[in-house]
């Protein structure tokens, strides 16, 4: 490993943590789990809140994840329905692996890991239609299916639907 890898992956931490979320679990659970962090004193990003007008978002999410001490990926249903998220995860499993080894707590948010890492059910049509778009061997393509696949077998937390 170069001296850029390591670096890559945060030489200065300026947050505690970065939350990983899809859209649609932003109000409820994931805005729960903001405030609790936040009130034991935890610096947490989060891209609604630390994100401005002018920023480059993509480019300011991706050094918020090099800069943070760990990430939280509140893996939903939907979550690889968006490029944003997928390309989050990457940025995270990539610090997780290289450099500074930061750790990544995955919190599957009705989703049976096992969806993930097998892509079934609503993963499989999402990663087809990613596939359509970019070509089912791009190495983007590639590199989300790899980032799920390492996420679902990471230890975390099971949140399912109570009916």
């Amino acid at each position: 490993m170069t001296d850029h890898d390591a670096e890559s992956c945060s030489s200065q931490f300026i947050y505690d943590v970065f939350l990983s979320f899809r859209g649609s679990t932003r109000c409820g659970f994931k805005d729960n789990l903001y405030t609790a962090l936040t009130n034991k004193g935890i610096t947490t990003f989060r891209d609604d809140e630390n994100l401005r007008v002018v920023d480059r978002i993509r480019d300011t999410l991706l050094e918020a994840i090099k800069r943070s001490r760990m990430s939280i990926a509140v893996v939903c249903q939907n979550y690889a329905s968006s490029a944003w998220c997928l390309d989050e995860l990457v940025q995270i499993m990539e610090c997780s692996n290289k450099g500074t080894k930061q750790p990544v707590f995955p919190i599957f948010y009705h989703v049976d890991p096992s969806d993930i890492r097998h892509q079934k059910n609503q993963y499989d049509q999402d990663m087809k239609k990613h596939e359509s778009r970019y070509g089912k061997d791009s190495h983007k393509v590639q590199a989300w299916r790899l980032a799920l696949y390492e996420v679902s077998n990471l230890s975390g937390k099971h949140c399912k639907v109570n009916r």
